[in-house]
């Protein structure tokens, strides 16, 4: 039996369908509880006699009630009309008839209780994203009319949250995963979206350890129809993996459309990596918008520098990368980017050094105060060994010579 609630158990948590499997395991319960009060009933019939009375099974010596079957569904039929009470049976005679049915009605209405509050709690755990989901919709709704915002503006709101919905994507990945360890968050990821990243030029041939550490950073993104995803001379702070959906590299009218980019294509990659010499330097060039609904990742140019801090190797291959394709597309100044360091790379270098200073500072700081609460301890400890000697007598020092003499002839 324990490990049959083992198995329940287990398989509950493994499933994929844990609410269908509840209610399944609920209703086996209820099964075997009325085939063991079914055969209770049967047993007490056969004690007082088949057919002595009118709330007993009927006398087996009747063709029609001897046969097997007969015996076991008349018996399970009875028990479900007692122990749901849904339906009327002969009334008991006997006092232990009445005191039987009285148990099974009791049982009965612990039955239906448990039902309704397993169903109840079943319910409410396949409705609960819904009901959040709901009430994220209801607040945003709330803001809106309170600042007024324009209808079209609240439908197109409203139209983001459907599409979300209907596509499943409403779940935070972080949420969902922040209780997992970093391994296991590492290889869904991995398993998820290094494809993904792969596609991507310049990282197509970097080291294994800092596209994981890439992986990890990719946050997704959804756009409405119509959205721009960035538009000519914007700050570039961050590149975009399309995962699905259509971008549209559009006029600055917003309709003519010059190229459209689809699933798997990718855009910003050289803005974030801020190469010198570049002649857009870390500007957009480019204005993209939203054919329809689109999913992107996006990788920002902090997560890329934070993670390229520990893969000096490869931030210079990326950068080689990057200055190629601007060479190829004619946009890059060479004269800059052969010139010495960057005075903004040696600013930055700088400030590097003083947060590292100032880590090392706070742990010499940590260090120190170990030292003197240690030294203070050894002196405590001194001074009380002092004070201590201080209150020994002559009589008492001469018992511990004359003691360890003693032991010292012992031993030899």
């Amino acid at each position: 039996m324990a490990r049959l609630f083992e198995f329940f158990d287990r398989t509950e948590t493994r499933t994929n369908y844990p609410n269908i499997f509840r209610i399944s395991n609920l209703v086996l319960y209820i099964l075997i509880i009325i085939h063991w009060n079914a055969c209770i009933f049967y047993a007490i019939s056969k004690t007082i006699g088949f057919g002595t009375d009118t709330w007993v099974y009927p006398n087996i010596s009747h063709p029609e009630y001897g046969r097997l079957a007969r015996k076991y569904i008349y018996c399970l039929y009875w028990s479900t009309l007692t122990l749901t009470t849904i339906g009327e049976t002969p009334p008991p005679v006997r006092d232990i008839e009445y005191l039987f049915v009285v148990a099974d009605f009791l049982i009965g209405v612990l039955i239906f209780a448990t039902i309704v509050g397993n169903v109840g709690a079943m319910i409410s755990n396949m409705n609960a994203s819904r009901a959040e989901f709901q009430a994220k919709i209801d607040s945003i709704k709330q803001y809106m009319q309170f600042r007024k915002v324009s209808k079209d503006l609240e439908a197109r709101v409203i139209k983001w949250f459907d599409y979300l919905w209907t596509e499943k994507k409403t779940c935070d990945e972080k949420e969902v995963l922040k209780n997992l360890p970093d391994k296991l968050k590492a290889e869904i990821a991995i398993n998820v979206h290094l494809d993904t990243l792969k596609k991507v030029r310049i990282f197509q041939d970097c080291e294994a350890g800092l596209l994981i550490e890439l992986v990890l950073k990719l946050q997704p993104q959804v756009f409405s129809p119509g959205d721009y995803i960035c538009k000519k001379g914007d700050i570039g702070r961050e590149m975009y993996i399309i995962k699905e959906g259509k971008l549209a590299v559009v006029a600055d009218d917003g309709v003519t459309q010059f190229v459209v980019l689809s699933d798997g294509a990718y855009f910003g990659e050289i803005s974030i990596l801020g190469i010198k010499g570049s002649k857009a330097g870390n500007r957009r060039t480019a204005n993209i918008r939203s054919v329809g609904y689109s999913d992107l990742f996006a990788l920002s140019k902090d997560d890329l520098m934070e993670a390229l801090t520990e893969y000096p190797e490869a931030k210079k291959a990326l950068e080689e990368k990057g200055k190629a394709i601007l060479m190829k597309d004619n946009l890059i100044d060479e004269s800059v980017a052969n010139a010495g360091a960057d005075p903004k790379d040696l600013e930055e270098k700088i400030l590097r050094l003083e947060s590292n200073l100032d880590v090392m500072s706070t742990k010499f700081g940590k260090l120190l105060a170990e030292y003197t609460s240690y030294q203070n301890k050894i002196k405590q400890r001194l001074s009380n060994m002092e004070s201590k000697v201080k209150t020994l007598r002559a009589e008492d020092l001469s018992e511990v010579v004359k003691d360890k003499t003693e032991e010292e002839k012992k031993t030899k």
